[in-house]
């Protein structure tokens, strides 16, 4: 004979531990979003720990994200953005090449492999080795939006931050063997606190940007080109006046990066300096008034 309430009560079962499963998962998904969100209102800017070379993650304050350059291609930025950005994240909304050398953008490889990046935005120097046919390759793949950078150009990053393009200012596709010269430089902004992105820039670059007569003022200094001795001239820190300096640099690295001369100056302009080599990943958060960094 068929047992009704034995069938009832079954039927029951399966309802409580389906609707416990839903309310668990939800619970789950709201903590990761929660995680995802968290500091809304804060921007976070991180020079990642890589090595020899550059890699710069950035949060704005609604939780769009961008980085700017991978470091070299030997895995380390897939160390270290799960340090700056929540573990089961896997997208980035904007990812940017400031110049095509292995040291900056062959990360940018596995980035491609492991995220679903938005958008690639690139200075538009044609180079081609094993490395940037690679990523070439990589970025066709994934069928990824790619953007060439010109003075003017501005990337939105959510609860009114933004970055914007101050250099090339004209066609750098013929630029392939001196790609520091076309490197990006772009100011990333959030109220009145203001971060100077450098790439590999050097003095000619650094000389170009105080002429065109722009305000380079900058709460945060990106040292151009890991303290290499041919950037960050003081006419460019006179102009830009940060409170602190940040430098990606290789532990012993084999070119005395960051050099003693671009050190000296920063000293005499009174700029503190935070270095990979020596702090490790370096975090600064803005709340549209001040940066803090750690």
């Amino acid at each position: 004979m068929y047992n009704t309430r034995v069938d009832f009560l079954y039927r029951y079962r399966v309802w409580i531990i389906a609707l416990f499963l839903a309310l668990a998962c939800a619970t789950v998904w709201y903590a990761l979003y929660l995680i995802k969100h968290d500091g809304e209102g804060t921007l976070t800017f991180a020079m990642l720990n890589i090595g020899q070379g550059d890699a710069l993650f950035i949060q704005g304050p609604t939780g769009l994200q961008m980085l700017i350059d991978a470091g070299p291609n030997t895995g380390a930025v897939l160390r270290e953005l799960p340090k700056v950005m929540p573990w089961w994240d896997r997208s980035i909304d904007v990812a940017l090449e400031t110049h095509p050398d292995a040291d900056h953008m062959g990360g940018f490889i596995d980035v491609f492999e492991r995220y679903k990046v938005g958008a690639f935005i690139t200075p538009g120097v044609v180079k081609h080795n094993t490395t940037t046919d690679a990523l070439d390759k990589g970025v066709d793949a994934e069928r990824v939006p790619i953007y060439v950078a010109r003075r003017g150009m501005v990337i939105d990053l959510g609860g009114g931050a933004y970055v914007r393009v101050l250099y090339p200012d004209v066609d750098v596709s013929g630029w392939g063997e001196k790609t520091n010269d076309g490197s990006i430089v772009a100011q990333l902004v959030y109220g009145s606190t203001t971060v100077m992105l450098t790439g590999d820039a050097a003095f000619e670059t650094e000389d170009k940007l105080v002429a065109a007569g722009e305000s380079l003022e900058s709460d945060i200094l990106k040292v151009g080109h890991h303290g290499s001795k041919t950037s960050t001239g003081d006419v460019f820190i006179k102009a830009v006046r940060p409170s602190v300096a940040v430098v990606s640099a290789g532990a012993n690295n084999m070119y005395g990066h960051p050099t003693q001369d671009v050190l000296s100056r920063l000293a005499a302009a009174g700029v503190e300096v935070w270095r990979t080599d020596q702090h490790g990943t370096i975090v600064c958060t803005s709340n549209a008034v001040v940066f803090t960094c750690r």
